[in-house]
C-alpha cells in the first residue's frame, strides 16, 4: 500500500493483544484484517462493513497550544475492544481493524529542531497540513470509495478536516453524493471554528466549511467559556450551523440532552452525515482539555447510539482522548470508554 506513514495490522499482530481463553470468543480472534496489497482491492475484497483506522498523534494538539498525549489512547483503546466477547450483537466480522498511522518520526524531528515556542507552533501547523492532512484524507477516501464505513480513533480533532474532506470524496467517487459535501454533527466543548490561522486541532470545521466540504455543521454541548465570543458570532451568524451549549442543556435546561440530539440530527440528517465526538465534553475524562464538567460517560455512549440509527453515516470520529498526558495525568478508563463507545456504534449500526 503507498501510505509511508501507514502501519498495516496482521492477524498476529492482533492476537498478541488478545487475551485467548477456552470456551470464549474474543473480537481479536474475530476481526479481519487487510493483506498487504492494493488498498482498493483488499478493501473490495472484504465483506466488513467498517473499517477502524488509528491516528495516533498529537501533532495538531501541539499546533493548537493544547496539551500533548493523545497520541496514547490507540494501544489501551485497541487492547480493550480485542478482548471484548464476541456475540451475535458484534461478531468482529463485520469489522477490518487496518492499523494506525505513525507520525512519531515526524513529532521527534520538530521537537529536535524548534528552537522556541513560536517555531514549534509554526512546524506543527506545517506537519499537519502538508503531511497529517493528506495522509489522512487518502486513507480515508478509498475507505468510502470502497463502500465502508471508517472509524477513526485517537489523535488531535485536526483529523476531523482530512475525515471530511476524504470521506466526502470517496462518496462522490462511490456515485453516493452528487458533489463532495457531507454534514457533520459534533458532540464537543469546543467548536472547532477557530480562525483559518494554519492548520491545528481548533479549527477542522472552519477550513472544510470554506472549501465547501462540509455542507451542514451541527454541535450539541458547546461550553460558554471555552468558545470565543468571536467564535460564538460566527457560529450564530451562519444559517448551515446549528448548535447547542451544555449551559442550555445542564444548567439552564432550556432543553434535556436528547432533545439537543434530536435537533442535530433533524438538521443534518437530509445527507451523508460524519459522526464526531470529541472526549473533552465528557466530565473528569482525560483529554488535551479536560473539564471538571461536562456530559456524563453514559450520555456520551447515549449520543452515540442515538446518532448510530442515521441511515446515511460518512464516519465516526472519536479524538482527542489520553490514557496519559505530558503533564504526568494518566486516566486507564479513557481508553475503556472509546471501545465501549465504538462497541455500542457498531450493535446499533448494523442492523441499519
Amino acid at each position: 500500500m503507498a501510505y509511508p506513514y501507514f502501519k498495516l495490522y496482521k492477524r498476529q499482530d492482533i492476537l498478541s493483544i488478545t487475551r485467548l481463553r477456552r470456551f470464549e470468543t474474543k473480537l481479536g480472534e474475530c476481526f479481519q484484517h487487510l493483506p498487504d496489497m492494493p488498498l482498493a482491492d483488499a478493501l473490495s475484497q472484504s465483506k466488513a462493513q467498517y473499517v477502524i483506522v488509528g491516528i495516533p498523534e498529537d501533532i495538531g494538539v501541539r499546533a493548537n497550544y493544547g496539551v500533548g498525549g493523545t497520541e496514547t489512547i490507540w494501544l489501551p483503546f485497541l487492547q480493550a475492544l480485542c478482548n471484548m466477547q464476541s456475540t451475535d450483537a458484534f461478531t468482529g466480522e463485520e469489522v477490518i481493524l487496518s492499523g494506525y498511522f505513525d507520525f512519531s518520526d515526524i513529532k521527534s524531528l520538530i521537537t529536535a529542531n524548534a528552537k522556541n515556542q513560536d517555531e514549534l507552533i509554526d512546524a506543527c501547523r506545517h506537519a499537519v497540513a502538508n503531511i497529517i492532512d493528506n495522509e489522512v484524507e487518502n486513507m480515508v477516501k478509498a475507505i468510502s470509495s470502497a463502500g465502508k464505513i471508517p472509524i477513526i480513533i485517537g489523535g488531535g480533532h485536526n483529523n476531523a478536516y482530512p475525515l471530511i474532506k476524504g470521506a466526502a470524496k470517496g462518496l462522490q467517487r462511490a456515485g453516493k453524493l452528487a458533489s463532495a459535501a457531507i454534514n457533520v454533527m459534533n458532540a464537543d466543548a469546543h467548536s472547532g471554528y477557530r480562525i483559518a490561522e494554519g492548520r491545528h486541532s481548533g479549527n477542522s470545521f472552519r477550513y472544510a466549511m470554506e472549501e465547501g466540504f462540509l455542507k451542514k455543521y451541527a454541535v450539541i454541548g458547546l461550553q460558554e467559556n471555552y468558545n470565543s465570543q468571536r467564535v460564538m458570532d460566527d457560529l450564530y451568524s451562519n444559517i448551515n450551523i446549528q448548535y447547542s451549549t451544555f449551559e442550555d442543556i445542564s444548567l439552564r435546561e432550556k432543553l434535556n440532552f436528547r432533545q439537543a440530539i434530536v435537533q442535530a440530527i433533524s438538521f443534518t440528517e437530509e445527507s451523508f452525515t460524519g459522526i464526531e465526538l470529541d472526549m473533552d465534553c465528557i466530565e473528569q475524562m482525560l483529554s488535551s482539555s479536560s473539564n471538571p464538567s461536562g456530559f456524563t460517560a453514559l450520555q456520551a455512549r447515549q449520543y452515540i447510539n442515538f446518532t448510530a440509527y442515521y441511515p446515511h453515516i460518512a464516519y465516526l470520529h472519536i479524538c482527542e482522548g489520553a490514557a496519559q498526558l505530558v503533564n504526568g495525568q494518566s486516566n486507564a478508563f479513557a481508553a475503556k470508554l472509546v471501545s465501549e463507545l465504538v462497541s455500542n456504534f457498531i450493535k446499533v449500526n448494523r442492523k441499519q
